[in-house]
């Protein structure tokens, strides 16, 4: 296992100079044969259009570890209401409210460590972690769009350029459907963003497990994965060799994993650590992700916190 160091301010200051942008995408897309997760760059470009959004993450850490060292929890259940924001240019992207209730289900089931394709012989099963939440269907909106795919730019959170502007997002999770292009499954805001922008993004083709959703990401995983974003979880990998993602429970990744890894695949990083490929911050399949950790569990948790950035929530 890691060893955590608070040296966030430098993380943050590495991202926010980092020069990659994936913004740009490039017409129709077949359906990808691995996973694509566009939250780091997402939050690489709002850290250079945000000078001070490093700095408010920073301290956001220093918080969230200070609540998960005490200890501390959310009493009760936390129910947070999901409004669907369904942006669609043919009748197959304008998904059933049969599919998006299935992708609710899909997110009590993961979150609560309830889901059923659990392994329980997993060699992680120690530290296997739960949040005390409830996803709640609010509402759906839906609108027709000429737009062939919309990219990572948020231009479909804003009714300027055709999209959808979030239903009270500091309140309520705001998941956007449409067909992002690129080769891109969906993607986050981290906490501490602007609340214009909040919510996640996911492929009407990766939504749910019924309907259009297309195997291998058809059993609602890619929205478990990004809402662990929205709740401040890095990928599993900490988006480098050997990376960190501020998580102390779970081992140092080389990258990210695709498919379903061989059982035992194990890390090439110091101490070849059996890596947690099982873990829904990783990049593998929807059928070879079940997980989160502990220590993911209490670092989720610490948003809801009444010093955390989604403290409105409770």
């Amino acid at each position: 296992m890691k060893k955590i160091i608070l040296s966030v301010v430098s993380l943050l200051m590495i991202l926010s100079c980092s020069s990659d942008d994936s913004s740009a995408t490039k017409g129709d897309v077949a359906p990808v044969a691995h996973r694509g997760c566009a939250s780091h760059d997402v939050l690489e470009r709002q850290l250079r259009d945000d000078p001070k959004l490093a700095e408010r993450m920073a301290n956001f850490e220093i918080e969230a570890e200070k609540f998960i060292q005490q200890g501390k929890i959310v009493n009760g259940v936390l129910e947070i209401p999901v409004v669907f924001n369904v942006l669609y240019r043919t009748s197959a992207e304008n998904i059933s409210q049969a599919q998006l209730q299935s992708q609710i289900d899909v997110l009590n089931k993961d979150f609560a460590g309830t889901n059923t394709d659990y392994n329980s012989s997993n060699p992680y099963n120690s530290v296997r972690g739960a949040l005390n939440v409830k996803f709640v269907l609010d509402a759906i909106y839906r609108k027709s769009t000429t737009k062939t795919t919309w990219g990572t730019s948020d231009a479909m959170k804003k009714t300027s350029t055709g999209g959808i502007a979030p239903t009270s997002p500091t309140t309520k999770l705001n998941y956007w459907v449409c067909t992002i292009g690129g080769g891109i499954l969906g993607y986050a805001q981290f906490p501490g963003g602007a609340s214009a922008t909040d919510g996640v993004v996911i492929d009407s083709k990766y939504t749910g497990t019924t309907g259009t959703a297309t195997y291998p990401f058809n059993l609602g995983r890619t929205a478990t994965h990004e809402i662990g974003h929205w709740m401040n979880l890095r990928h599993i990998w900490g988006d480098a060799t050997c990376g960190n993602d501020l998580v102390s429970d779970t081992p140092t990744h080389n990258a990210a994993n695709s498919g379903v890894p061989a059982v035992g695949h194990r890390s090439t990083c110091s101490g070849t650590p059996l890596e947690m490929y099982m873990n829904y911050m990783d990049y593998t399949d929807d059928r070879g992700m079940y997980m989160f950790s502990s220590g993911q569990a209490s670092r989720m948790a610490a948003v809801f916190a009444t010093t955390g950035p989604r403290a409105s929530f409770r």
